[in-house]
């Protein structure tokens, strides 16, 4: 079971758009490269953080935007909705930070019979528009490789993984065209799923008979570029399974590499034990994003308890999904909104409140009443002497900074009992907790009244 419903949806008026934008087509269309200085954002992997431009830890958090996968193969445009200054400016309200954008490989390419109109240097230049129009609000991007299909099959539906016919060449273009811009994160491929991990990671043959992509291709794809963003890669179970995932990691010249995580009420891993044993694991150790997340049922039952869980791990997420009408709905897609000025849905209610409270409050409390302490102490190297404590060090608690070490380099901040993620930034360093070989963020349960005690290492990078 696909881990959420893919919307393909056709439009009346079709041969009329079809028409005017061919004879565009027909004046020409020139690929443009993303110049650097359209970059307003930055996202990079350090440890198992995310951190921006200026090395300070941040989670992704924010919603998918559905549409560029499949307008354009069927042929009515190439976004589904507004993509202007407008509508980006509904989706930033929600205190959102990233976006993440579904594409068509053969779209992208310009294969297997998409119209010219929406497909190529068109389709290209269209998508490089947006996503500056997200960057100017702010927003970070994801893209996404959610529809691919091999050989001369055109790309139409979700597939069990990267296709070797186009997929490397996809990343090895959609990477050349925004090389220069470090606020864009690529997203390899969607929700892998009915493979092993081995074919994952190295490719195989599929069940089906075409020649399959792997991760490590997809990976030598971007990096061949020179391109040095952050590359997430999705599990298996439709991106719901990270279980192997540290085991078959891809070798990435960069070390920028992170996981995908999708978690639905109707997809694998869909509890806190799953998660507890499966995903944190993974996020000790490397950044999780969980590309898409969310309901069907019109509630908020399900993603309220897992957004709480995420950000006591420090783990980023975007809902699936911010597109409406046309048969979207918060039961049919799911859908956040009604409407593309941000009207919610009732699953979409939930997601907005949580990122406003998060925007306006402290980190958000580990679910307990009562108050206790975090403290601890940041020390230079791999010993707790005095002479090695840090000064002016900014401590982390579920990725917000909530206390700055001393002369003597200990800290301390008061919170509400419950469990949180802390974590220290020091730009140029790595730090761990305890032991200098030890996690780069530290899981602690905080009893009413009580007194938590890290010492964090920072070494050289």
């Amino acid at each position: 079971m696909a881990a959420r419903r893919y919307r393909s949806r056709r439009i009346g008026g079709v041969a009329l758009a079809l028409a005017l934008a061919l004879a565009l087509a027909a004046l020409g269309a020139v690929l443009v490269e993303r110049p650097a200085s359209a970059a307003t954002v930055a996202v990079k992997v350090q440890g198992n953080q995310l951190v921006d431009g200026a090395g300070n830890p941040v989670r992704l958090l924010g919603v998918n935007r559905s549409g560029p996968e499949y307008a354009c193969v069927d042929g009515f445009g190439i976004f589904d909705g507004p993509s202007d200054a407008t509508s980006v400016a509904a989706i930033a309200s929600w205190h959102t930070n990233a976006v993440r954008v579904a594409l068509n490989e053969d779209c992208w390419l310009g294969i297997n019979g998409v119209p010219a109109a929406f497909s190529g240097a068109n389709y290209q230049n269209a998508i490089g528009q947006y996503v500056s129009t997200l960057h100017a609000a702010g927003l970070a991007v994801i893209l996404n490789l959610e529809i691919n299909a091999p050989g001369s099959t055109k790309a139409n539906s979700l597939q069990v993984m990267a296709d070797a016919d186009h997929s490397p060449a996809f990343w090895s273009s959609v990477a050349t065209f925004f090389k220069s811009d470090p606020g864009v994160v690529f997203d390899v491929i969607t929700e892998p799923h009915d493979i092993s991990w081995t074919c994952w990671r190295d490719g195989c043959t599929t069940a089906a008979g075409w020649k399959a992509a792997g991760m490590q291709s997809l990976v030598d794809a971007v990096r061949g570029t020179g391109a040095t963003q952050p590359i997430i890669l999705g599990g298996l179970g439709y991106s719901s399974d990270l279980s192997q995932w540290l085991a078959f990691k891809p070798v990435d010249p960069a070390g920028q590499l992170a996981a995908s995580f999708h978690t639905y009420n109707f997809s694998g891993c869909s509890t806190q034990s799953c998660w507890d044993s499966t995903v944190a694991p993974v996020a000790m150790a490397v950044p999780v994003v969980t590309g898409e997340f969310g309901e069907d049922d019109c509630a908020t039952g399900y993603i309220n308890p897992f957004m709480a869980w995420a950000d006591a791990h420090g783990i980023s997420y975007l809902a699936w999904t911010w597109d409406a009408g046309g048969g979207w709905t918060c039961t049919g897609g799911p859908t956040v909104i009604t409407s593309y000025d941000g009207t919610p849905t009732n699953f979409g209610v939930g997601l907005r409140d949580h990122l406003a409270a998060l925007a306006s409050g402290p980190p958000p409390p580990g679910g307990g009443t009562g108050a206790g302490t975090l403290s601890g102490a940041v020390y230079k190297g791999g010993s707790a002497k005095p002479k090695k404590a840090l000064a002016g060090v900014s401590v982390l608690v579920n990725g917000v900074a909530a206390a700055t070490t001393t002369a003597s380099g200990t800290f301390s901040v008061s919170e509400p009992a419950g469990t949180y993620t802390e974590s220290v930034s020091l730009p140029g360093r790595v730090c761990h907790a305890n032991t200098k070989k030890g996690p780069t963020s530290q899981s602690v349960t905080l009893a009413d009244g009580a007194t938590s005690q890290v010492s964090w290492f920072c070494g050289k990078k």
